[in-house]
């Protein structure tokens, strides 16, 4: 029995609506910018961020298609071996995300300022972004805290230097919490939290990354924004998730916070793989005779 022409249009109209969205779906993004973070936000697709502090992790991980690198300071921690983020300098940050931007291909990098290099004053504030911007080839910012630093975030901004915000636990003020415990679980807290992610909304921050907070505030804050917030212990009512690279591959083991998952063991993999190069040393099987010239 022939298709009727009513029946072959409609049979026409959902072929392309299936090419449409399997398109939509599998849409791969040339370039992620903070306009692209925002349209991501928009057809409700996640955004996926991760940290890298040197060119050979940065090459790796932006050809797996992450949306955004960070710069964290938590090179600090990571790379130098230090207790906390303070210690970490301009230049030391400048110098990663140096190695970082020259590796990387899709992904928007975004280099976090360092404590003490954007607090005291604006002006200052505005001095190390610009440092990063011209000295790394860096795409944004990334500043902690909210209302007592709003005029610093806004001078960034003005000159055209795009931020992203942190509130939540900032572990650049580690030593006044005290703890690395669960933020904004007081109700006082949790309003000055959403007061401070409206803000920074307004002061015109393309993102901003929720860090340890409980799962149904970020919810709460998610409902009052219209910018992409990054969740990090935030739970999965946000519009993406950020880890530290060590943590997501089992490099570093001995820090473990429940919102943490392990994709790999490589820290049991590169000593398993090394004590087999140590091995074969000692056993005169390496080099053997075809890999000798």
């Amino acid at each position: 029995m022939p298709l009727k022409i009513s029946d072959t249009l409609a049979v026409v109209m959902i072929f392309y609506l299936f090419i449409f969205t399997s398109h939509r779906l599998i849409m791969e993004y040339k370039r992620i910018t903070t306009k692209t973070l925002l349209e991501m936000k928009n057809n409700n697709e996640k955004i996926s961020m991760l940290t890298a502090y040197d060119y050979t992790f940065a090459k790796i991980i932006d050809q797996s298609n992450i949306d955004v690198i960070l710069v964290g300071d938590s090179a600090s921690n990571v790379i130098a071996g230090n207790e906390t983020t303070v210690p970490i300098t301009l230049n030391e940050m400048i110098y990663h995300a140096k190695s970082v931007v020259k590796a990387v291909k899709r992904a928007l990098v975004v280099v976090d300022l360092p404590f003490g290099t954007y607090q005291s004053n604006p002006k200052l504030a505005l001095k190390s972004a610009i440092r990063i911007m011209k000295e790394s080839g860096a795409h944004a910012v990334k500043l902690e805290g909210g209302s007592e630093i709003k005029d610093s975030v806004s001078k960034i901004i003005r000159a055209g230097i795009p931020v992203m915000g942190h509130l939540g636990l900032t572990p650049q003020s580690i030593y006044k919490f005290g703890t690395y415990s669960v933020r904004a679980k007081e109700k006082n807290e949790a309003n000055e939290l959403i007061n401070d992610a409206i803000l920074l909304e307004e002061i015109g921050c393309f993102a901003t990354v929720l860090e340890k907070i409980p799962s149904e505030l970020a919810k709460k804050v998610s409902s009052k924004v219209k910018y992409p917030l990054i969740g990090i212990g935030a739970g999965n009512q946000v519009d993406g998730q950020v880890l530290v690279m060590h943590d997501l591959l089992g490099l570093t083991t001995e820090f473990n916070p429940r919102f943490i998952r392990r994709y790999l063991n490589l820290s049991q993999q590169i000593i398993d793989a090394v004590k087999s190069y140590v091995s074969d040393i000692k056993k005169l099987n390496f080099p053997n005779e075809d890999e000798m010239y």
